[in-house]
């Protein structure tokens, strides 16, 4: 009989659920951070290195408590599958608003408890410009992921779509024309919510794990400096100093400390939205592309062109969307609030720069620290220095082209061969032609009227 007894309590022990199983492990740590803010590439960050950190101090329990009405659904989608993955049961307790991205993400913890007046729901995908809600592709995918989620944590599948769906009717706790949003009681009712408590102190008493060490997530010395930069005015700043670099530079090429200050700026002002998931790679090579093309427009091309405008665009463009969270130009979710910021940001810096420019450049030149690394005094004709490869009697000599001037080519004075230019135009092979300047390195001639 005990024979046939030992095989059936091996199959009830496999398939007996493991999390009923780890219930009976005694909790000893018990790690805590917030979700209080908007669900974004920042946040994403946050929950990652905060569950990491958990891992890392070996929590037998993770607590989350949520303050949020929502954000970008890809960084939602991002945290609700770390929670699902992850190896430490995860609680949030909802201290008054999971709405949309919130709600998404409570549900993947394994327990839910709210705080007196909490709700949980309205998950419907939204433009972040206006407002209004975005088309049906988003809207199924949102469905889909709160089905899933629901399913993964065992809890209504139905329920969760129609926190996004207005169009569900399910009896007893919604009909078409709403999107369920749950209060307290109501979440109770139906499986979203394990207890009303006011607090997470409160929570732990009802568990009887109240003597359990508590370690709250503490953001690190290197993500408050990051943090630091992600600040407007510093980005601002930062764009100044980029700006003003690259003109200095370009304006004397070799002095190299205008350049430093320059890619220390842009270096500084990257790496902070590039870790939090709003600068990609390809908005780094916009920015690198229009210092390109400005460089050729000043250096390669004469004048300033298509390349020259161009570049500034790259410039100004790289800048801005670093600072976004869009998806390869798609800015419907982002808050019209953090576009309007990044623009005024950098339109502003860019009016800055410009001003700073032209009220610095001709104090430049006084400035002791500058003068010991560049050439700031000027070598007059009447002390003595001149720019003229030629004697000042050739001025007024007339001649023949020997080789056609295109505008610059050679002529003949005298029976001995020069370098000349004209003014621009072309004067043909044997034409004669007068020498009006013997500055530079070669002569300055126009055509020859009789």
């Amino acid at each position: 009989m005990s024979r046939l007894l030992l095989p059936f309590l091996f199959m009830l022990i496999s398939f007996f659920p493991q999390q009923l199983l780890a219930q009976d492990k005694k909790i000893e740590r018990i790690f805590t951070f917030k979700i209080d803010r908007d669900i974004d590439p920042a946040m994403n960050r946050r929950v990652k290195l905060a569950l990491e950190s958990a891992e890392e101090k070996e929590a037998d329990l993770i607590i989350i408590e949520m303050d949020t009405y929502g954000g970008a659904v890809n960084d939602a989608d991002d945290i609700r599958t770390m929670i699902l993955e992850a190896p430490i049961p995860v609680y949030t307790f909802i201290n008054k608003d999971a709405a949309s991205a919130g709600a998404l993400i409570s549900i993947a913890s394994d327990s839910i408890y709210m705080a007196p007046g909490s709700s949980i729901g309205a998950a419907t995908v939204v433009n972040g410009a206006d407002g209004s809600a975005a088309p049906d592709k988003y809207q199924s995918y949102m469905r889909s992921m709160m089905r899933s989620t629901a399913e993964a944590s065992g809890r209504d599948p139905k329920i969760a779509e129609a926190m996004v769906d207005e169009k569900i009717a399910i009896y007893g706790v919604t009909e078409e024309g709403s999107v369920v949003t749950l209060s307290v009681s109501e979440a109770i009712k139906f499986g979203f919510c394990e207890g009303e408590y006011p607090s997470i102190d409160a929570i732990l008493a009802t568990q009887g794990i109240a003597e359990a060490e508590i370690i709250e997530y503490e953001v690190s010395n290197t993500e408050q400096i990051i943090s630091f930069f992600l600040n407007p005015a510093i980005s601002g700043i930062l764009i100044l100093i980029i700006i003003g670099g690259i003109y200095f530079e370009l304006q004397t090429p070799g002095v190299g400390f205008p350049l430093a200050a320059a890619i220390l700026a842009t270096i500084l002002y990257f790496i902070p939205y590039y870790l939090n998931g709003l600068a990609e790679n390809w908005e780094v090579i916009v920015f690198v592309l229009g210092i390109i093309l400005l460089a050729v427009e000043l250096f390669v091309i004469p004048g300033f062109g298509i390349f020259g405008i161009l570049g500034i665009v790259c410039i100004l463009s790289g800048l801005v969307l670093g600072m976004l969270p869009n998806q390869n130009f798609d800015f419907s979710f982002v808050p019209a609030e953090q576009l309007f910021v990044a623009l005024l940001t950098v339109i502003l810096a860019a009016i800055a720069a410009v001003f700073l420019i032209f009220w610095l450049t001709p104090k430049v030149n006084s400035w002791k620290a500058f003068s010991t690394i560049t050439l700031a005094t000027t070598q007059g004709k009447s002390e003595g220095y001149t720019s003229s490869f030629y004697p000042d009697e050739l001025k007024g000599k007339v001649g023949k082209v020997h080789s056609r001037l295109r505008p610059s080519g050679r002529v003949e004075i005298d029976g001995e061969i020069f370098d000349a230019y004209s003014r621009g135009e072309f004067i043909d092979q044997g034409e004669e032609i007068i020498v009006i300047s013997t500055e530079g390195t070669s002569l300055k001639v126009k055509k020859h009227e009789v």
